[in-house]
């Protein structure tokens, strides 16, 4: 589910490009809270032997970072886009940690890691050119959104293929 909201979010942001930047944070809001509250009942449900802190952090850190641009609507796109950054960065490296961690237990991890790296890739790029318009920010999350959605969505095609058909972490070669 985390995978389809995001690509979701990723397409609304590129289709609808010209957003003002109260319905852009509104929308981000939304889809922050929504993706933190969908790592957080992720995080309640996981088995033993997986981190479940990190998906309860990066839940947290999501349904915050969603609430303040929901709440405080605003705030200037500077803000808007430092908050998205601290967001990005921070979510990214608990899904890479999330996805070393997980090498024992699921195979073709590196979707998970992919999908961090692709946060972090955005968030880096974002502090980077906090100059960039609007119109340039709503293409570049949406891309980056796109691309993360489509490798939690791997991610989860692979880890239920593995339930499906009894392979666990532990028949894999190390």
């Amino acid at each position: 589910m985390r995978g389809v909201a995001a690509v979701v979010f990723g397409l609304a942001a590129l289709i609808w490009p010209g957003l003002t930047l109260a319905v852009l944070i509104i929308l981000y809001g939304a889809y922050a809270v929504v993706d933190g509250v969908f790592a957080i009942v992720a995080g309640l449900r996981v088995g033993s032997g997986t981190p479940r802190w990190l998906l309860l952090a990066e839940g947290a850190l999501g349904i915050l970072a969603g609430l303040i641009a929901v709440f405080w609507p605003g705030v200037t796109a500077i803000v808007l886009l430092y908050i998205i950054a601290f967001w990005a960065i921070f979510g990214g490296l608990l899904r890479i940690v999330g996805a070393v961690l997980l090498r024992r237990e699921i195979e073709n991890e590196w979707t998970m890691a992919l999908g961090g790296a692709v946060w972090v890739l955005l968030g880096i790029v974002l502090f980077v050119l906090p100059g960039a318009g609007l119109l340039s920010l709503a293409w570049l999350i949406g891309i980056f959104a796109l691309g993360a959605g489509i490798t939690l969505i791997a991610l989860a095609l692979r880890v239920r293929g593995q339930r499906s058909t009894g392979a666990g972490g532990s028949s894999r070669v190390t």
